[in-house]
């Protein structure tokens, strides 16, 4: 579990890569200052499994699944990576419950900036529409952000001055790709909503939420 608060910005020293499989060198610091081997790293928001470290380093093993559903494989020696530790049980939550594990790839594009911000459109599969929120949380290559707008074919996020400092989507340009990963509570809840899931008293609906007054 992860916070999706940036610790720190590594960089892709090496890939050794497969087919559809890499295993990625990362130069780094901070994250490294309590990192075990088995230790997890989110890794622009991708959930990776230190293999090995040292006092500037770790590997990181990524699979098929993840190469194919995730933009990892685009990673070049030098791209600069967001990386985050796994969440400590007594540490506070200053951005939102984040898994690791991406939902889709959206591509930025629009960027523009207004006064000390920058707002990033970004387009997505029309599978996980449904998983945006007006003002909800969403996750962005790793870094948690609010969801400033919604539009027909994604949403709409904002870069406050210190996540343009601290984690690498300012630097991205139009067309660029970055993972996305969306609240798992309104994943949880649209699943528990739809008829697909049903249980001893029928499944949970939209007319049941209502009846019970829990919608207006």
């Amino acid at each position: 579990m992860f916070t999706g608060i940036v610790e720190e910005i590594g960089t892709i020293h090496s890939i050794k890569q497969g087919s559809s499989s890499l295993q990625l060198y990362i130069t780094c610091s901070h994250v490294l200052s309590d990192v075990k081997k088995g230790d997890s790293i989110s890794v622009n928001g991708v959930c990776l499994t230190v293999a090995d470290y040292s006092k500037t380093h770790f590997t990181a093993d990524v699979m098929p699944e993840t190469f194919k559903a995730t933009t990892l494989f685009m990673l070049k020696h030098g791209s600069p990576v967001n990386l985050e530790r796994a969440m400590a049980a007594n540490g506070r939550f200053g951005g939102h419950f984040v898994s690791g594990h991406v939902d889709c790839v959206g591509e930025i594009i629009a960027m523009r900036p207004v006064e000390n911000a920058i707002y990033v459109d970004i387009k997505i599969d029309p599978a996980f529409h449904s998983h945006i929120v007006q003002k909800g949380s969403i996750t962005v290559d790793g870094t948690s952000l609010t969801v400033f707008g919604i539009f027909e074919q994604g949403f709409t996020i904002s870069l406050i001055p210190v996540t343009q400092a601290d984690s690498i989507i300012a630097r991205k340009r139009v067309r660029d790709f970055v993972n996305v990963e969306c609240d798992i509570l309104a994943k949880y809840l649209e699943r528990i909503v739809s008829k697909k899931e049903t249980g001893p008293i029928g499944g949970l609906t939209m007319d049941t939420l209502a009846k019970s007054g829990f919608l207006d």
